[in-house]
């Protein structure tokens, strides 16, 4: 009846504390101790409260001895019960000041003992000013003014709305999701549809389950939805199905969706390895915000938007997730880039294998303009998802997309197909031999992925990655031509060897670059262009100043 009475919540509210607001970084000793082995969440989602009302079961493994239970969750969501091993404690058993729910356990558990935690909540989650940018609750309404909800955690993370660790390795096992609904609405989530059951009222849960979920991927989306749903014949041999779940009036346009995710799919398949969740699904669904790659349920906002490349580049950019950030997630968030950067990457490499290397080229020169090198793309330190994301808090930000996503380009002409997508291969699956049924998803970083492409290419690469990774600023390419000779020279990168095409009239010629220095014989009068075809990422004062009047202009 309390939360009957309480006003719908404005964006933004209720407000968040600091840790709320924090995912990732270092880990708490507590939780460290703790194997998540699996979360049953029953979930009841009341639209016209803007309340949910959850159960968490959550089963824990000891990798220490332990007397205390710290997970994470929002404190506007009240704990009203706590089981452990069905034991109710007694409310002076946790507190909850700031976002981080510590229950003092009622015995000892001893290292590979197992604990069983029941833990009863309900509030109003925090409602989304921006999602999925800012995360939350999004409570919409339909055109015929039926409830459409969604959910993000990506930058602040699972505690939103249920009990977790709210760290990348803090992945449980396994998730079972019961989510109720009111009558006339449908709650596609992650996994297998296990069952729907039929409640009092016209009110049905939605049994789904999921297993290795990255933290932030568990996702509530509810609405009057309609399905497509085909089956799709792998390359490798087994049949995935296929759902895309879209508002009434829409068909037409969600017909034209679907008929992107064979051939997308086809595509990661043939040059990055086999769909990581083919035991599941591939599932997308309609949502009040733009987009965010929930494993298995990715949410699509684009409105069917049409682009000159002929496919939806909101959908490709988060189905690309479910290799770069479902099946591979980086253990720190400092290396978020080989989230966004892969991501990012596939597009223009989705463009060349649909339509060759002028769409490659396009798409690429689009993604230079908006690099800014502000900082590093990795620092070295254990970051928040929101330290690396957010320029304010000194964070690389958008440059873990578009560098990144430079940054593999030029390493592949450097090393070559064959040693580049061996090294992508063998950093997705953790094999250079992936088939279903042979990988698990697996926790990845930057460093790993260096000594990958060592081993791939044969070759010492320290001095890319660290250019391009380590240091902010791009090296700068200076060219002078005197006496029958171009002399190049790179500059703000030590010891740079980049080696750099240049045009000489009609013909090309590679110049090895040993310590950053090179040069080529040049005849008088011939027109040079350097680096005729953008193999490398380099410094652009036209890019620069584009920026800087973009700037100014936008005063």
């Amino acid at each position: 009846m309390l939360l009957a009475a309480a006003p719908a919540p404005e964006k933004g509210q209720p407000p968040l504390t600091a840790q709320t607001q924090r995912s990732g970084g270092p880990i708490d000793p507590e939780q460290a101790a703790l194997g998540f082995d699996s979360a049953d969440l029953a979930i009841e989602v009341l639209p016209e409260r803007q309340n949910i009302v959850g159960t968490a079961t959550l089963v824990f493994t000891a990798r220490a001895p332990l007397t205390r239970l710290v997970v994470d969750l929002d404190r506007n969501l009240p704990v009203s019960r706590i089981r452990i091993d069905g034991a109710t404690l007694a409310p002076s058993a946790w507190r909850n000041p700031e976002g981080k729910l510590a229950i003092t356990l009622p015995r000892a558990v001893a290292t590979g003992d197992r604990v069983t935690a029941e833990i009863r909540y309900a509030g109003t989650p925090h409602v989304a000013v921006n999602a999925p940018w800012d995360d939350g609750f999004v409570w919409a309404k339909t055109k015929d003014g039926k409830p459409w909800i969604a959910s993000t955690a990506e930058g602040y993370g699972c505690d939103l709305f249920w009990p977790c660790l709210d760290f990348p390795t803090g992945e449980p096992g396994r998730v079972d999701l019961h989510i109720t609904v009111p009558k006339g609405l449908s709650a596609p989530s992650n996994g297998v549809l296990l069952g729907t059951d039929r409640l009092s009222g016209g009110r049905s849960t939605w049994h789904w389950r999921i297993k290795h979920p990255n933290t932030y991927a568990i996702a509530l989306n509810i609405g009057p939805y309609q399905v497509i749903s085909g089956n799709y014949k792998s390359r490798f041999g087994n049949t995935i199905p296929m759902y895309y779940w879209y508002l009434p009036g829409e068909k037409a346009q969600a017909e034209g969706l679907f008929a992107e995710f064979a051939p997308t799919l086809d595509f990661f398949e043939s040059v990055i390895g086999p769909y990581p969740f083919g035991d599941e699904k591939v599932g997308v669904v309609e949502t009040p915000h733009l987009g965010m790659e929930h494993q298995t349920i990715n949410a699509y906002g684009n409105h069917y938007a049409k682009a000159a490349e002929g496919f939806d580049w909101l959908f490709q950019h988060e189905f690309a997730h479910e290799w770069f950030g479902n099946q591979l997630t980086v253990a720190n968030w400092d290396d978020y880039w080989l989230h966004e950067g892969f991501g990012q990457y596939m597009q223009p490499l989705y463009g060349r294998w649909r339509e060759g290397e002028a769409r490659y080229a396009t798409m690429l020169d689009g993604q230079r303009n908006r690099i800014e090198n502000r900082a590093p793309l990795v620092s070295g330190k254990v970051l928040t998802e929101e330290e690396v994301y957010e320029t304010a808090k000194g964070g690389p930000a958008s440059d873990i997309y578009y560098k990144g996503a430079w940054t593999l380009h030029t390493l592949r002409w450097l090393i070559g197909d064959q040693a580049f997508f061996d090294s992508v291969r063998r950093m997705v699956y953790g094999r250079p031999d992936p088939k279903p049924g042979n990988f698990t998803p697996r926790f990845g970083s930057t460093t790993e992925f260096e000594r990958i492409v060592a081993e791939e290419s044969g070759r010492d690469l320290r001095w890319f990655f660290d250019t391009y990774l380590r240091q902010a600023a791009l090296p700068e390419l200076v060219a002078v031509q005197r006496e029958g000779k171009l002399a190049l020279t790179w500059k703000n990168a030590a010891a740079f060897p980049m080696p750099v095409e240049v045009q000489i009239d009609d013909r090309i010629v590679r110049v090895e670059m040993t310590g950053g220095i090179g040069d080529v014989p040049v005849p008088d009068g011939a027109h040079i262009v350097v680096d005729p075809f953008a193999r490398v990422l380099k410094r652009s004062l036209a890019v620069e100043a584009l920026q800087a009047w973009q700037r100014q202009a936008s005063r």
